[in-house]
């Protein structure tokens, strides 16, 4: 069996290197399982990975792709927790998942949410379990806190605006758009805020104004740069500032008199690392999310679809901040 599948060759600025291949696709093995791939989701990990400029760097040349959703087709001899037309999800760096077929190990899987469409699935895991290992696990946000959403209509701030929202805090969501961000209040935002204001970062004024004078008690970052060196200046005394990524491309410095003044702790996030250190750990945070979800309060916003043929294009859309919430390729 033949499939299809976008992989990185070689490192470049341009994604020069990133092809679409044929390739032949084995029978599973006795713990694995064939799936025929419905949709995948595009992360910023996917493009930072074909610079070399993420933490995770796979050995060349790579298949492209950290999650998805499809149905399984075949299974091997010794699977006794799936079978033929389950419904399922996946998702981990480096497999491949933008492609028409992948075999996977059987602890790669998992049933899909029921009340998720292919691509809603395909978009859920990463973004939520980012937002669920930041804002549980590292950020301990209370109910009745005022918790600040940068990069709040991008995929990882989507899925923290409405976990935030279940958990009982006040949210406040900021971005680089007034007409992306109306998208949020439908997330569960109470506020929102621009970053910029005429090119300018501007923003901790209104943070403070809208709680109080006191600041945001807990912070979630996947921006960094200029919008992490103004988050220091509105956190409360005793806030959570939470390291997700460097989106805006400059990882930024800390002024430590900062933290001892205001006696903030900065918090770096790897939900996925998160797991590996404590699998037990890693397995009741993804039960933790999937029963969130299944109960309604998960909602993966879906932007725009990429047929498997434009995946590299999906991913230079991605790259150049269209999106609202999730893109996803679908096969």
């Amino acid at each position: 069996m033949e499939s299809r599948t976008l992989e990185c060759q070689f490192l470049s600025d341009d994604m020069s290197g990133v092809i679409l291949v044929h390739k032949e696709i084995k029978d599973p093995g006795s713990n694995e399982v064939l799936v025929r791939v419905k949709a995948s989701s595009v992360n910023f990990p996917d493009y930072l990975m074909t610079q070399g400029k993420y933490q995770h760097k796979p050995d060349l040349p790579f298949g492209m792709g950290m999650e998805g959703s499809g149905i399984i087709e075949k299974i091997g001899s010794d699977v006794r927790n799936f079978k033929v037309s389950d419904e399922v999800t996946f998702g981990a760096l480096g497999q491949g998942a933008f492609s028409d077929y992948l075999v996977l190990n059987e602890k790669a899987v998992e049933i899909m949410p029921s009340n998720l469409s292919f691509s809603q699935a395909a978009a859920f895991q990463t973004a939520y379990l980012t937002a669920y290992v930041s804002l549980v696990r590292r950020g301990n946000l209370i109910k009745g806190e005022n918790l600040l959403v940068h990069g709040a209509t991008g995929g990882v701030g989507m899925a923290a605006v409405q976990l935030g929202k279940y958990l009982g805090a006040k949210v406040l969501a900021t971005g680089t758009s007034e007409d992306k961000l109306k998208l949020t209040k439908d997330w569960g935002a109470d506020h929102t805020i621009l970053t910029h204001k005429d090119g300018i970062v501007e923003f901790r004024e209104e943070v403070k104004a809208l709680t109080d004078g006191k600041g945001a008690d807990v912070i979630y970052d996947p921006v960094g740069g200029d919008v992490f060196d103004h988050s220091v200046r509105c956190i409360n005394w005793g806030g959570r500032l939470l390291v997700v990524g460097f989106a805006s491309g400059r990882i930024p410095d800390l002024p430590i008199n900062m933290a001892l003044i205001k006696g903030f702790s900065v918090i770096g996030v790897r939900a996925g690392e998160y797991g590996r250190k404590d699998p037990e750990a890693g397995i009741e945070n993804n039960r933790a999310i999937r029963e969130i979800c299944e109960k309604g309060h998960f909602s993966p916003y879906i932007c725009k679809e990429f047929d498997l043929e434009d995946a590299k294009e999906a991913v230079q859309y991605l790259s150049q901040r269209k999106l609202v919430g999730k893109v996803v390729i679908t096969t």
